[in-house]
């Protein structure tokens, strides 16, 4: 006959119970996602949604449950601008669905299933002509 260790088996509850009440997304991916901002030259001022956050290169975490209005600000360049989006995680809404109604309510409460587009993003400046 098989045994189970019973430590096993209480950090297999234990697990599986976490799963069970708390979605998939909030547990593995959370509501923030790093993002990298990188630009030619270097040293542009970058804002997200109007706020200035540092100068390229610089790494952000931004939330993933909402679009981001990014601009690249240096002198002498024209402004650029762009519009990092995002998806819905289908992985994390299946697995929530299997896992019954409490992480489906979890994960869309917080936003967890959402995924940002990109990770990187490198901008090129032009001069500005005079």
């Amino acid at each position: 006959m098989f045994k189970i260790n019973p430590i096993y088996f209480k950090k297999f509850f234990v697990f599986s119970l976490i799963i069970l009440i708390t979605g998939c997304a909030t547990i593995f991916k959370g509501t923030r996602e790093n993002v990298s901002f990188n630009s030619e030259p270097s040293g542009a001022k970058v804002f997200v949604n109007g706020a200035f956050v540092g100068e390229t290169p610089i790494k952000v975490e931004l939330k993933s449950n909402q679009t981001h209005i990014i601009e690249f600000k240096k002198e002498g360049y024209a402004t650029r601008t762009y519009q990092l989006s995002n998806s819905l995680g289908a992985g994390y809404v299946i697995f929530d669905i299997l896992g019954g109604l409490v992480p489906v309510i979890i994960d869309a409460a917080t936003g967890s299933w959402y995924v940002l587009d990109q990770d990187n993003i490198y901008m090129s400046l032009e001069k500005e002509k005079k």
